[in-house]
């Protein structure tokens, strides 16, 4: 028994260290589990147990007051040790792709050889004496040789290849796998301790789990559906056309309502492809759900037999052992049944989204425009998103529907048979909470929806806040928008506190249910019958079956209100795919049919010739081009088009990539070529002014170019991509006149590189028509006429009106535009070009001209550090003050109550089960129990004090978090509104939005809760340890070890996960805003015949998330496993000690700390989630954090510096040697500026573009502050009073009109300073009386956002307007370009000549001929002054200004 038995362990021990470190080194790649790997493991663990069962065995004999000698116990020790490390080492090799193991042949041979000699003594002897052992060793010596056999066999050869490797490390997933739960995922888990995980160290994905391999079987699974129906739906129309005809009186009305109806009935259900697709792989899910409920019902049948054997004196105490060790047996077992199905159904809800994402995709491309309309662009990317998101969060717990119902029948069912009818008082008391739970739940979601709805219009509000938060500031409008927040802000706070009353209520039910069950049905089986003794077997049996029934309670309601949600997202999935295709052979090469928009259309456009489409507004023109890339729908007719097409749309499409990727858009690469195009479309002076030229990001819908940069990349993909056909819709009216110029003659025109293309060009320019071949005129729809233009003009119809309406606007149009503007804009060409062609994005094209080569390479410098840091923060562990921080924001004392709250919580509930404990020792004299009455009051008592705890510390919480919620978010809107412009210039707007819309909703709504159960569940572990320490005090010597296992895992984990969580929602982002990209280009793709690359580019984004998103679901397993055994330890400690004190513990005692020891697991692994949870969520208040401290401007208001009421009164300005900067370390903008403006004269102030003209006003506003020098305002200097006091005595008529959505009055005056009449009188002065007093509303007609349903000229009346209103001593009219049509112009000069004669007008003028009779012109050179005199003595002295005026044709 001594050194026989110990030679093979000796010989492992010694080798191993030596084998572990060549293996290593050694790799040769991965063997996928065998059948044969699995037998020699699980007779590893076979020999382990029958080792150690001698150990308990011998304990046992200890505890019999018989002592063994110490031999018995330390053989069976390191024997059993020898073992578990051969078993271990089995798969270790196999991991490492060791096909046959020396080592370990050796080993077995020893043991047998070792064995041999014991095993012919115990034949000999045969004496009766310890028949344990005998049976022990027997199957020992059988275990062992089975071993050494196996061992001689080959395993199958490893994957070599590191790529094969990782996808069939994947296979063995399909199988029901030990592997999962305890190998693989060390690895990832162990580098991600070490390190951040990043993109390469995942796992490639499973050949199943590729979307288009997923896509393709649930595409052919809804054709077939779609074909069925088809099917039916024939057969359905060729009745009921029958029965029209039989019954020819018969109103036919009736025959098409019966249609519809069969129609109804059935359509094509997506719900059956989905289960044909998914449901074989589910329900194995299902499968091992059921053995998993079966199994949680053993534990509490063993906790029965401890409790009676510890009643039970007499029993041997190895029976004990054994209770003890099948427990922890059937707990394991438990754990990783549960988690392999687990393990299938997130891998089922998995491959669903990316199903459903793949379908959805796969059908925007195809659908027809006048479906596409019944659909937003937000709505499908919501299909994609929340909707496909539903199926994936309701598949985890789907099962629960057949599952939850098992549970509670086999719980009760059990429950009678312990204690009889009385369990019914239990279940009513159940099935009355099932209805106030009903309640809670849709309340909860109505309040949901109510605080969505006041988040949309506060991030809406939020986000044209920041879109035209300069204008706020020019106006000093900040307060009044500051207050709208504010008041949509408490609204959503109301609600908030609504449902946190509702959740309290919730979570004082969720807590108090199994103990109310247990209250009632006690009672009831003690006071029915005087011999009804509540026993420790009773009573904590019955416990821990209340404990199994408070999960799929609690559970069965959230499933069933899932799954309402699910079936709506199911609908609205299916109405989407449903929806009309486009007939991909209504093009024959194209041949098309013209949509009922275009009547009876005959055209003929021969092969190479330039066609134009002329027409008013509205008549067709693009439509006509839809029908011929096919996008119309097909009524009658027929046109065909030959060879392949290019397409211009109207709106520019631009995708998110390189301006080289967006005009290559995945043609081969040629050079020559590509720069020729590039010089015919006029861009060879952007990509100078460009940061990275040509390998530029574009951002999102291209918005980092201007409209007129846009519309000639589209041209330049077009002409890149030598196609025989051209449709151009109007692709000049975006661009300058020159440009459009340039680009006729080098691209479209009979010159240019298009020359020998069929072109059909959509037009309103009357410029080009004398060059094309033809001309058509489109009136409603029909072809009026066609012909050359000389042709055209003879027959005197519709073209010539259309002429004769343009002509004149065209004419002045020519004198002045030519005149003036577009020279000026030829000089200085390089640099305008960029600024004229499109006023929306005018105030940052503004600054990149003006800072010259400073600015393009700025924000590109400053935004790549931004993204950084805001990146770093989220990596490693959160620190300590943020947690402070957040508490502070709650309050101290709150966070203090709270923990004390928790505590007595606990308190309370140990109470009333130690109370039980010791109520089931009560003596039992003649067959009752005494004291009853007083036992149940006591035990109620208490059960409803912590009730009562658990309400109000749960409420205190969610109070606690909302006023967090409330401060965070005040003083971030507060910080936001005060800081300076530079800010917002090198910010992008969506970060800045993203922290009120994201981060803080997770304070709102994530943070609270997660706390509430991260301390519930840390409370309740720590209880489970201070009872089960008690109650059996050696158990204190097993926790640490234990502890420290726990944290290490916990560590791990949370590592591991948070990087992962982060990996995926930072890969989650690109497939929506490819998808919503795809969508509003899918004519442009389809047009250039692209969906297949757009369809695997979109497979491959859904393919880079699932690759993040897979590892997190095994991390979850993994962390599952681990701490599931930890916990089974528990119970096996708790059950061990318990026997061994059997003499010294009570049954009350021992029923005490098992049923707390089973119920532990849950709490610890809910423990990990939680601080896990809270350590990724609570970045968000370092981040809204890190945006409430940035630098902040000026004061508002400096109290004792304040100006008169009625300053400035004579409007002199005057700048002393004044020089700025736009920020830090960048040139000085304006340099050592002096000059006296007196009161009342009207000063033009020109320049090139970037010698500093806005830059100067910007000054006035003190949007840019002093480098050196001052400004003073009728003497005062500006620098010393407070912002608002300045900007609200100055007005200012920006550039580009930005108007906010509300009402026209809000937009004129927010702060409703001025009388009804007042605002009627402006808005007459600036011609928009008849406009407002047309609309139903007048004063309270609704602008939207941006001011999108009001033209761009009527806008720029709106800021007019505004500044008649505030009608200040010193106005500053900042110029509209080009862009804005002349007659508005006019108006605007007109009424500032007479409303504002006694004021202070700066104007910074494009166009000279406005200024050519102010009091003096200041031309700005450089930053600089250049020239500052009346017009006329500056055209006498022919400087700068006189070639300015010369240019403009002026002089």
């Amino acid at each position: 028994n001594t050194i026989l038995a110990w030679i093979p362990s000796i010989y492992l021990w010694a080798v191993l260290p030596f084998y572990l470190l060549y293996l290593k080194r050694y790799r040769r790649g991965y063997i996928v589990l065998s059948m044969l790997s699995r037998f020699k493991t699980i007779f590893g663990v076979l020999l382990w147990c029958v080792c150690w069962a001698d150990l308990f065995f011998s304990f046992h004999e200890l505890l019999q007051s018989k002592t063994p000698p110490p031999v018995y116990f330390v053989t069976p020790l390191i024997v059993g040790i020898a073992m578990v490390l051969a078993t271990v080492l089995i798969q270790y090799e196999r991991l490492r792709g060791v096909q046959s193991s020396g080592v370990l042949i050796i080993f077995w041979f020893l043991s047998v050889l070792c064995a041999v000699g014991p095993f012919r003594s115990k034949i000999m002897a045969r004496k009766e004496s310890h028949r344990f052992r005998f049976t022990t060793f027997y199957s020992y010596f059988a275990l062992i040789l089975i071993e050494l056999i196996l061992s001689c066999f080959k395993e199958n050869p490893p994957f070599f290849s590191p790529f094969l490797m990782l996808i069939d490390a994947f296979n063995f997933i399909s199988q029901m796998d030990l592997e999962l739960l305890f190998f693989y995922s060390y690895s990832m888990a162990i580098l991600g301790y070490k390190r951040p995980l990043e993109d390469k160290d995942l796992w490639s994905l499973n050949k199943d789990d590729i979307s288009s391999i997923i896509v393709q079987q649930l595409h052919k699974e809804w054709d077939k559906q779609k074909d069925e129906w088809k099917q039916k739906e024939d057969v359905a129309y060729v009745k009921t056309s029958n029965h029209v005809l039989n019954h020819v009186g018969d109103d036919p009305e009736e025959a098409e309502v019966l249609i519809r109806d069969k129609r109804q009935h059935k359509e094509p259900s997506f719900l059956k492809a989905l289960l044909r697709t998914f449901g074989p792989y589910f329900l194995i899910g299902s499968f091992y759900k059921l053995i998993q409920d079966l199994l949680s019902f053993v534990n509490p049948q063993l906790l029965s037999v401890l409790i009676g054997f510890i009643k039970d004196k007499d029993a041997p105490s190895w029976w004990g052992f054994l209770i003890a060790a099948l427990m922890f047996f059937s707990a394991v077992l438990q754990t990783i049944i549960l988690h392999q199905h687990f393990q299938y159904c997130f891998v089922t809800g998995m491959r669903l989204r990316t199903g459903i994402t793949g379908m959805i995709y796969r059908k925007s491309l195809v659908i027809t425009n006048s479906a596409k309309r019944s659909s937003t662009v937000g709505e499908i990317v919501n299909l994609m998103s929340v909707d496909a998101q539903r199926f994936m969060d309701l598949v985890t717990f789907l099962n629960m529907l057949w599952s939850a119902p098992l549970q509670i029948c086999l719980a009760l069912y059990f429950l009678w048979q312990t204690l009889g009818p009385s369990v019914l008082a239990g279940v009513a008391v159940m099935i009355l909470l099932i209805p106030l739970n009903a309640a809670i739940a849709i309340k909860t979601r109505a309040f949901q929806v109510e605080q969505m709805r006041y988040k949309d219009s506060r991030i809406k509000l939020m986000n044209e806040i920041l879109n035209g938060i300069k204008v706020l500031k020019l106006y000093a409008w900040e307060p009044s928008f500051q207050e709208k927040v504010l008041e949509i802000r408490k609204n959503e706070l109301r609600v908030l506190k609504k449902a946190a009353y509702l959740n309290s209520l919730s979570t004082f039910a969720w807590i108090s249910a199994p103990f109310l069950v247990a209250l009632t049905t006690f009672a009831v089986y003690v006071s029915v019958d005087e011999n009804n003794i509540l026993d420790a077997e009773k009573a904590f049996v019955s416990l821990s079956l209340f404990n199994i029934l408070r999960f799929p309670l609690n559970m069965l309601p959230q499933v069933i209100s899932n799954l309402a949600q699910t079936s709506v997202s199911l609908k609205r999935i299916q109405q989407f795919l449903s929806h009309d295709e486009l007939d991909p052979n209504c093009v024959e090469t194209t041949v098309v049919t013209p949509a009922c928009f275009l009547h009876s259309i005959h055209l003929l456009v021969p092969s190479g010739s330039l066609v134009a489409v002329v027409g008013h507004v509205g008549c067709g023109k693009s439509s006509l081009v839809s029908a011929l890339l096919g996008e119309m729908e097909k009524l009658e007719g027929h046109v065909a088009v030959k060879g392949s097409v290019a397409y211009v749309p109207q709106q520019a499409w631009i995708q998110n990539a390189t301006l080289k990727d967006n005009i290559l858009f995945g043609q081969q690469h040629n050079e020559q070529k590509y720069q020729n195009v590039l010089e015919a479309c006029a861009l060879k002076t952007d990509l100078e002014v460009l940061p990275g030229g040509d390998h530029t990001e574009i951002g999102e819908k291209g918005i980092n170019l201007s409209g007129g940069q846009r519309q000639r990349v589209s041209l330049a993909r077009a002409v890149f991509s030598d196609a025989d056909v051209y449709l151009l819709d109007d692709p000049l009216s975006a661009v300058d006149s020159h440009v459009a110029k340039h680009i006729f003659d080098n691209v479209i025109g009979p010159e240019g590189a298009l020359k020998g293309k069929t072109r059909m060009l959509v037009t309103h320019g009357i410029t080009f028509l004398p060059q094309v071949d033809h001309i058509v005129v489109l009136v409603d729809g029909k072809v009026s006429e066609m012909g050359s233009y000389q042709e055209l003009l003879k027959q005197n119809g519709a073209f010539a009106e259309f002429l004769r309406n343009y002509a004149p606007d065209e004419d002045t149009e020519e004198d002045e535009l030519t005149s003036t503007a577009v020279l000026i804009c030829l000089k200085s060409y390089l640099l305008y070009q960029s600024e004229g062609e499109c006023p929306k994005k005018m105030s940052t094209r503004r600054r990149v001209c003006e800072k010259k080569s400073a600015e393009p390479s700025q924000p590109q410098k400053i935004l790549p550090d931004k993204l950084i840091q805001a990146e770093t923060t989220e990596t490693g562990t959160v620190k300590l003050t943020v947690f402070w921080q957040y508490m502070k924001a709650v309050g101290l004392v709150t966070s203090l109550i709270i923990c004390f709250l928790y505590c007595c919580q606990n308190a309370a509930a140990i109470g009333a089960n130690v109370w039980l404990s010791d109520w089931t020792n009560e003596p039992v004299i003649n067959g009752t129990q005494h004291n009853t009455s007083m036992r149940i009051g006591v035990y109620a008592a208490l059960g409803l004090l912590q009730g009562l705890i658990v309400l109000i510390s749960s409420f205190t919480l969610a109070m606690g978090g909302i006023n967090a919620a409330q401060t965070l978010h005040a003083v971030l809107l507060e910080n936001k509104f005060h800081t300076p412009q530079s800010f917002f210039d090198t910010t992008p707007t969506g970060r800045i939005i993203n922290r009120f819309s994201k981060d803080i909703y997770v304070i709102d709504e994530v943070i609270p809760p997660t706390i509430l159960m991260f301390l519930g569940t840390f409370f309740t572990s720590v209880s489970t340890m201070l009872v089960i320490i008690s109650s059996t005090p050696l158990f204190a010597v097993v926790i640490i070890p234990l502890a420290i296992v726990y944290f290490f895992v916990q560590r791990f984990y949370v590592a591991t996960s948070r990087q992962l969580k982060r990996l995926e929602s930072v890969s989650r982002s690109p497939i929506y805003s490819h998808f919503s990209e795809t969508i509003t280009g899918a004519s442009v793709i389809r047009a250039y015949g692209r969906e297949h690359s757009f369809v695997s580019l979109n497979d491959l984004k859904v393919d880079e998330n699932q690759k993040s998103y897979f590892p997190t679901i095994i991390s979850n397993r993994w962390l599952g496993v681990r701490i599931e055994l930890i916990g089974n330890f528990v119970v096996l400690f708790a059950a061990l000690f318990a026997v061994l004190g059997k003499n010294s513990l009570n049954a009350g005692l021992v029923g005490l700390s098992v049923s707390y020891a089973l119920q532990v697991t849950m709490s610890l692994n809910w423990m990990v989630r939680m601080t896990s949870d809270l350590e990724s969520n609570i970045v968000a208040v370092e981040r809204v954090k890190e945006y409430s401290e940035t630098e902040t401007e000026a004061p508002w208001i400096i109290e004792d510096k304040r100006p008169p009421e009625d300053w400035p009164t004579q409007g002199e300005v005057e700048f002393v040697d004044y020089s700025v900067r736009y920020r830090k370390g960048m040139d000085l903008v304006l340099k050592g500026l002096s000059l006296r403006v007196k009161g009342g004269e009207k000063i033009g102030i020109v320049g090139r573009t970037g010698a500093g003209k806005s830059s100067m006003t910007l000054c006035l506003f003190r949007i840019l502050e002093a480098v050196k020098g001052e400004i003073k305002i009728d003497g005062v200097r500006i620098s010393e009073i407070g912002l608002h006091d300045l900007r609200s005595k100055i007005t200012i008529i920006p550039q580009d009109p930005v108007l906010f959505s509300g009402t026209l009055r809000m937009n004129l005056d927010p702060f409703n300073k001025y009388s009804e009449d007042e605002i009627w009188k402006a808005l007459e002065l600036s011609h928009l009386k008849k406009f407002v007093s047309s609309k139903p509303d007048m004063l309270e007609y609704e602008c939207s956002e941006g001011g999108e349903n009001l033209s761009v000229g009527q806008r720029q009346l709106v800021c007019l307007a505004r500044a008649l209103l505030r009608k200040t001593r010193i106005l500053v009219l900042d110029e509209a370009t080009a862009a804005i049509d002349l007659e508005t112009d006019d108006l605007i000069q007109m009424t500032i000549r007479t409303q504002f004669e006694d004021c202070t007008v700066l104007t910074i003028a494009h166009r000279l001929n406005t200024i050519m009779d102010y009091t003096r012109v200041l031309v700005l050179d450089k930053g600089t002054i250049a020239e500052f005199d009346t017009p006329s003595s500056l055209i006498a002295s022919r400087g700068v200004f006189y070639g300015m005026a010369k240019d403009a044709g002026l002089a």
